[in-house]
């Protein structure tokens, strides 16, 4: 009550001192008592209270349904698993003997050892002759015969190899109408003897620096003159070759060099004399040094593989010169090897001898010029791969230029036309190719092998004797392993000879009479029935088209041939 009373006389004051305003100041003190109230603190962090209303989720129940299902599994053939109880019996020895018409005698021998963890060591002699001639042509018999001996060392840290050849060919310069002149006065007959040892390592540990290092001798010549004193007017030559190479691999790096030095010495007669004006005495010393140094990489899990390197190279024949040429070639892998684009450059110095040059014309002169083929530019590139497990293929093209490029041409000068003396110029060559074969186990095999080439020289008008088309086809077949088919079919056209005069079918470009060689259409079917795992026999048909070709201008083939024979094992 007491309070209510003191509130009551404090209201009033308050309107008494507003209606004092007019009047003047008026200065009221009260005594009271004022409670004021605790604070408190507020424990919840400050939010941020969001006005977006979260839209309710409705769940719907699953409606419960049974589909029916079914399920189908593939059959996998079993792997089939030969086991044996030992492995199939091997033989040392194999002879093959056969004849053919024209009395063409064929004979092969191989011997060997058997299994050996240590030691390979053989022999074999090869024989292919012929008595028959050509219609209206010069005699034109022949004898081929060539052996070799062989053996190797095998360890686990290192191989050494060893060999040795002996050859003998026999021919006559058949390339002219004379079915009357005597064979003994257009004979040639080429001997070839030498050897090979190399030795290399193999170490296992990717640590170890391995390497090679070989040595090769060859003695070739051809046939003494039958007139005493003309002995030493023949082509003798002697190659000798040291060869070395290291590598060695550091994570996906392969570093290598390769090191050769090989010398070569041609003579024919003696030097600075002649027995005519056209037939003076040669001599030719030629020495090639190259050092090839290379690395080898690995990329994007194997898929990738570059090699990049230079070749450098030093001839030291008529005049010392130095080449460097480039080592370039990249390989990638698509779709698990199923296309492999490819691409590289490269070049390089061949040293020409008297034995290459007349393994691909035999009817050369014994007294030709020698030059180093300097190929100065090789650049391809294609891609390859595999259709399926059956089918592979090859698309590429290729781009060459070539200084010292060989070609044969007639030599008429002291000759009936029936010997080829060696001519050279530069050459760019562009080539285009493609390749397909075909493979079902060891049943059937198919090769398709197509190239077409174009030739641009500096000096002469074509490239002589060279195709510009070229088609091969390869077959075999065999039925039960008891009957073995082959078939092996060969096609070339555009190849043209020059020539030195005006005359039937003679054409003229730039100044040079030449004339087409026609195309060649050779096919070759051989038959071969197993008797049994030792003996079989086999035959031949050789030319099946009869096409008498020219091999070589004025040099036709013979016709049809057929030949058969024996096979044994023991």
């Amino acid at each position: 009550m007491a309070t209510k009373q003191k509130n009551f006389l404090a209201f009033c004051a308050v309107l008494c001192s507003f209606g004092l305003f007019a009047q003047g100041d008026v200065t009221i003190i009260i005594k009271g008592n004022r409670e004021v109230e605790k604070a408190t603190r507020i424990a919840e962090a400050p939010v941020i209270i969001d006005t977006v209303l979260p839209t309710p989720v409705i769940d719907y129940p699953r409606l419960s349904l049974l589909q029916p299902t079914s399920i189908v599994l593939q059959k996998i053939d079993p792997a089939s698993v030969k086991i044996v109880d030992k492995l199939p019996q091997l033989y040392r020895t194999y002879v093959k003997v056969g004849v053919g018409s024209e009395f063409m005698p064929l004979g092969e021998v191989y011997f060997n050892n058997t299994r050996s963890r240590r030691y390979h060591y053989g022999v074999n002699v090869k024989h292919l002759s012929s008595f028959g001639n050509i219609s209206d042509y010069a005699p034109a018999q022949f004898d081929r015969t060539k052996g070799e001996l062989f053996g190797s060392i095998l360890d686990n840290d290192y191989t050494l190899n060893g060999a040795f050849h002996l050859g003998s060919q026999g021919l006559h310069y058949y390339g002219f109408k004379n079915d009357s002149i005597a064979k003994d006065s257009i004979r040639q007959r080429y001997s070839d003897i030498g050897f090979s040892t190399e030795f290399l390592s193999h170490k296992r540990d990717s640590a170890n620096l391995n390497y090679k290092v070989g040595l090769t001798y060859n003695n070739y010549h051809s046939a003494q003159p039958e007139i005493d004193s003309l002995a030493n007017w023949k082509a003798k030559e002697n190659y000798v070759a040291v060869q070395g190479g290291a590598w060695y691999k550091m994570g996906k790096e392969l570093f290598a060099a390769d090191i050769s030095l090989q010398y070569n010495q041609y003579k024919y007669g003696e030097v600075s004399k002649y027995i005519s004006p056209a037939d003076s005495g040669l001599y030719r010393s030629n020495t090639v040094f190259s050092l090839r140094p290379h690395v080898t990489t690995y990329a994007q899990n194997n898929r990738l593989k570059a090699t990049v390197g230079i070749d450098f190279t030093v001839d030291a024949s008529d005049k010392t010169k130095a080449y460097i040429y480039p080592i370039a070639d990249v390989k990638y892998s698509l779709f698990n090897d199923i296309f492999i684009p490819y691409v590289g450059i490269k070049g390089g110095l061949t040293q020409q001898s008297f034995k290459s040059l007349s393994q691909v014309n035999e009817f050369i002169l014994p007294n030709v010029e020698i030059k180093n083929e300097h190929k100065a530019i090789d650049f391809y590139g294609g891609i390859k791969g595999t259709i399926s497990k059956r089918i592979g293929f090859n698309i590429g093209a290729s781009f060459m230029h070539i200084k010292n490029k060989a070609f044969y041409i007639t030599d008429t000068l002291h000759t009936r036309g029936n010997q080829f003396k060696v001519i050279y110029d530069t050459l760019n060559q562009a080539t285009v190719e493609g390749s397909m074969y075909f493979q079902l186990k060891e049943k059937i095999k198919i090769d398709l092998i197509g190239k077409y080439h174009s030739y641009v020289l500096l000096n002469n008008s074509y490239a002589w004797n060279l195709p510009n088309l070229e088609f091969t086809v390869r077959g075999k077949y065999n039925l039960y392993d008891k009957l073995v088919a082959q078939l092996d079919v060969t096609l070339m056209g555009g190849r043209k000879q020059l020539v030195y005069g005006p005359g039937t079918d003679v054409l003229k470009e730039n100044n040079q009479y030449f004339k087409s060689l026609g195309f060649i259409g050779d096919a070759n079917l051989s038959l071969e029935y197993l008797y049994n795992k030792r003996i079989s026999v086999f035959f031949q048909m050789n030319n099946v088209a009869a096409q008498r070709y020219l091999r070589w201008s004025n040099y036709p083939v013979q016709g049809f041939q057929v030949m058969g024979g024996f096979t044994f094992k023991f």
